[in-house]
Formats: C-alpha cells, structure tokens, sequence
C-alpha cells in the first residue's frame, strides 16, 4: 500500500512551508499496527528529510533504521534491533555513530512480564565522544488493568510518573508527574482526549504547572481525504497566546491521518523516557497535541 499526503503551514510569526510524505506499506501485518516492511518519509520545502525503514528479519527480530538531515547536512542517523520473546522484549540502539571521530550513542532497553499485568525493566544509556563519555541507568514498570496504565521510572536525572485512564469509548484522560533533581524542578500535566466518531471529530486538551492551557480540534471531512486540526495555547504566567491551523490531505489508499498520531512500527527516539517505549498512551501535552505549524514561541513551553 503506497500513501502520499501534504502539508502546508501558515503563520504570520514565523516561516510559511510545505511538506511532502510519502509512505509505502509491506503485505506482511503481525498485528493492527505492525506491517512490514514499511518506509516512511518527509521533505520541506527547505529540503531537510526525514525517512524511517523498518524490516522483519525474523519472526521475533524487528530492525528499524532512521535518518534526518537538514538541508544538504546529515543530523542524524540511526540504527534499531528489537527481539520480542514469549514475555520479554530487548531492543539495542546505535545513534549517530561516528568510528572515524569515536563518538557513539547506545540505548539498551529489557522489559520483562512478571505478571499478566506488571511490567518492569530497564534502560541503560551510554555516550562517548572525545574527552567525554558516561552513562546513565534508568528502572521503570508498568501495571495494566483493563481500562487504565500506570507507569513510574525512576534514574539519576529524577523520577517520572504517569496514569492513564480510558473512561469510555470516548472519553480518555491522563497525567503525567515529572521530578529532575539535576534542575531541581517538577512538573505537573493533565490531558484529556474526546472522541466522537459520528462527527469524525477528535478534541484533545491539556492543563500543566507552568500555567499553560490548550486545546487541539481536529474534525475529518469525508468523503475528502482532508484533516483540519485548530489549535491555541495561552501561558497565563508569560502573558503569551498562539493559535494556529493545519490542514492535512493524503491521496492513495491511505486516509489523511490526524495530527501527532503515531505510525505504525515507530519506536521512541532517543532521548524519551523508557514510560513511553512501555506503550504507555501519551497523554496530551503543548508539544504532543499541537498541529505541528510554526507560530513563533513553542506553545506551552514557557522560557526557562
């Protein structure tokens, strides 16, 4: 199956552009939202690109490879191995590795099931580049009931706690609780998500401790394979408001996706916290739930 969707992205505070995806989808599907292989990529109208490659090497053996650049420049590059057991998954992560300059990133995660319903495991990060090299050791679990998620990982940077709750077929609500003791800051959010699939509408709104609240709504138009997604954000402690629209149409099989939903086989990239790589749904937050369309000042991210 093969899709092409674009995006256009207007604003009077920031730059104006284009985006062009396209995405081409394997015959061989595991489950709902696994499907290989699968090929995914984007280019702006500056011509930085995005592109993902994922592949079934074996029936429990997943690889993923990842590449960004910006412009002409390479950002980033890197490479995925995933092995999923009866009751355990072990995923190994190379970034940017550079033999000539020896400088490396290297993520490994093991989640084990100890329980039909308690998850735990681990996360070791390691960095090296010259002059510089360390690690950092993270624990997490998860317990699953049937209709909510409660996740905590606790490492050196802090500690980060999530709930997750689905109330209904159309309604869903979560928070999150952040600690850094490095910044010696915590932070709080709470989201929640709408859906009425009658009128192809989806309402996603979200409080948090630095006096910021928003809101996403994004209304399909059948029989057109068009999304509009509106969007505004007002941060009461800085006195500052963003709002803003993006419309999102695909042409081939594939229907116009809504905004910042995940595509099948992503991984968390490098740098997101273990809670999330446990399949925890993400709970609306300023970055996860706006349309992605420049308007000055990030939404709900106040300057520190």
């Amino acid at each position: 199956m093969e899709g092409v969707t674009h995006t256009v992205h207007m604003s009077t505070l920031g730059p104006s552009g284009y985006r062009f995806n396209a995405t081409y989808v394997g015959d061989r599907q595991l489950g709902p939202t696994e499907v290989f292989p699968t090929l995914l990529g984007d280019m702006d109208s500056a011509g930085s690109l995005n592109a993902q490659a994922l592949h079934l090497l074996g029936e429990r053996l997943r690889a993923k490879a990842v590449f960004q650049t910006h412009q002409a420049k390479f950002v980033t590059w890197q490479f995925d191995g995933e092995y999923r057991g009866d009751d355990c998954t072990a995923t190994l992560t190379l970034g940017n590795p550079d033999l000539l300059g020896g400088s490396v990133i290297v993520v490994a995660h093991f989640l084990q099931s100890v329980t039909a319903r308690l998850v735990l495991g681990g996360e070791l990060v390691y960095h090296r580049r010259p002059g510089e090299e360390g690690a950092i050791l993270t624990l997490a679990g998860k317990y699953s009931a049937p209709n909510w998620v409660t996740t905590l990982n606790v490492g050196y940077g802090g500690a980060h706690a999530s709930y997750y709750h689905r109330a209904n077929e159309q309604v869903q609500v979560g928070v999150e609780l952040e600690a850094n003791t490095r910044l010696q800051e915590t932070n709080f959010a709470f989201g929640y998500q709408l859906n009425l699939p009658r009128a192809n509408v989806v309402f996603r709104g979200l409080l948090d401790s630095n006096w910021s609240v928003g809101g996403v709504l994004e209304k399909r138009l059948p029989p057109l394979p068009v999304t509009l997604a509106l969007g505004a954000f007002l941060n009461h402690w800085r006195n500052r408001f963003h709002c803003g629209f993006s419309v999102t149409g695909a042409t081939g099989p594939g229907r116009a996706g809504a905004t910042g939903t995940r595509r099948a086989g992503d991984r968390p990239p490098l740098g997101v916290s273990i809670t999330e790589g446990l399949g925890v749904p993400v709970v609306p937050s300023a970055m996860a739930a706006v349309p992605q369309f420049p308007c000055g000042d990030t939404p709900g991210s106040p300057d520190k």
